[in-house]
């Protein structure tokens, strides 16, 4: 079963700070303990896919490899997997997390700090969307990594009103149906008691104020959409479906809020000559028969030019060449794999007439004779078998 993403296992967005990565954390451990969850198989899987999860995110090396290539970076390729969490004892997991845990991990407010505390600080605007970018890239430029220049066309913020959205800083008012505190409540009372729903106000999104006079450019958004061209360096090694986040290089908030990301997906354009398997690579070779009986020398196309290769003598069809290190330097520097040349026999289906007393010639010597090689081949193993009996 493929593993879920780590930031929707704790329920947190991609810029989560590290306060939230811990909150969420301690929320989800707390629900899935195995002590308030007897003999529950799921709970306790949960319980450790929490701790999988946060265990990577809460690191900012681990989490900058997971944002850049998912899964596949946490294992192999040189990166160092996250711990084992499906084999880890409990005890374990809470040693390791005990800033989180404390003394009692059913002890104190599970949620951190006041509960009553607005998420959404007063005037910082709403968050901008995240942006999605497909690069094709050739084999050549994943061998060695490469430098692109990607051209985007998303939310910038205005440069007008530096993304405020007023005219002026004078231009705002304190929101009237909140009293820029950015949320409103709603109180019911039922048979059981007396209910309280806070959510971000409507007049104001949340934001406390509200603007008089918008700005021009932008018409009080604070962004507006632009053409941009932004540089990424793409390690060598990627592969069809890895994926690499820009952080903050996404659509731009509404009057100042956080921008998105950008994530690039990474496509791998099919080869004219060559077949990859990892960080190694195939490339089919189309000999004569004289060339495959008689031995020779040839060229051939590696990623970086042209090579020479050199053909023994009776060289059999299927027969693995091996060039070493001329495949794919490998992510985070974890090797180079190798090009490997499959030997395939060419064989003409028509011939000239000259050409066919020539073949039909040797189709009666001994050493064209399939039967006749596989009675050498057992009686020169004969001979080695007496000489050891």
């Amino acid at each position: 079963m493929s593993k879920r993403d780590y930031y929707e296992v704790l329920d947190v967005d991609r810029n989560a700070s590290d306060a939230d990565l811990k909150k969420a954390y301690r929320k989800l451990a707390m629900k899935f303990h195995p002590d308030r969850n007897k003999n529950d198989k799921n709970a306790e899987r949960k319980f450790k896919e929490a701790s999988e999860a946060y265990e990577v995110l809460r690191d900012p090396q681990k989490r900058q490899r997971y944002d850049q290539f998912g899964h596949a970076g946490m294992n192999g390729g040189g990166f160092g997997g996250a711990s084992d969490f499906g084999n880890a004892d409990f005890e374990d997991i809470f040693s390791r997390f005990s800033d989180i845990f404390g003394g009692d991990i059913f002890g104190g407010d599970p949620f951190g700090g006041s509960r009553g505390q607005s998420r959404r600080r007063r005037g910082t605007g709403r968050p901008g969307s995240d942006m999605k970018l497909r690069v094709t890239l050739d084999l050549e430029e994943i061998a060695e990594g490469v430098e692109k220049t990607l051209k985007v066309k998303k939310h910038v913020e205005c440069d007008s009103c530096n993304g405020t959205g007023a005219e002026t800083e004078a231009d705002f008012e304190t929101c009237g149906t909140c009293n820029g505190v950015g949320e409103v409540r709603q109180v019911s009372r039922t048979m059981f008691g007396q209910f309280v729903n806070v959510q971000a106000c409507p007049t104001c999104s949340g934001e406390g104020r509200i603007i008089k006079n918008k700005c021009s450019k932008c018409s009080g958004e604070g962004r507006y959409k632009s053409d941009d061209k932004i540089k990424i360096n793409i390690p060598s090694g990627v592969a069809n479906g890895n994926y690499i986040t820009l952080r903050r290089q996404g659509n731009a908030g509404i009057r100042g809020g956080e921008p998105g990301d950008l994530i690039v997906l990474i496509e791998e354009n099919e080869h004219k000559h060559f077949e990859r398997d990892g960080n190694d690579i195939y490339y089919d070779l189309n000999l004569s028969i004289p060339d495959a009986i008689l031995g020779t020398e040839v060229e051939v196309p590696t990623l970086k030019g042209k090579a020479k290769v050199k053909v023994e003598p009776g060289t059999q069809p299927g027969k693995l060449l091996r060039m070493k290190e001329r495949g794919i330097k490998g992510l985070n520097n974890s090797g180079t794999g190798d090009q490997f040349i499959k030997v395939n026999i060419y064989v003409p289906k028509d011939l000239t007439s000259e050409e066919r007393k020539h073949v039909e010639a040797l189709r009666g010597e001994e050493h064209f004779d399939p039967a006749s090689a596989k009675e050498r081949e057992k009686s020169f193993f004969s001979k080695i078998k007496d000489v050891f009996s």
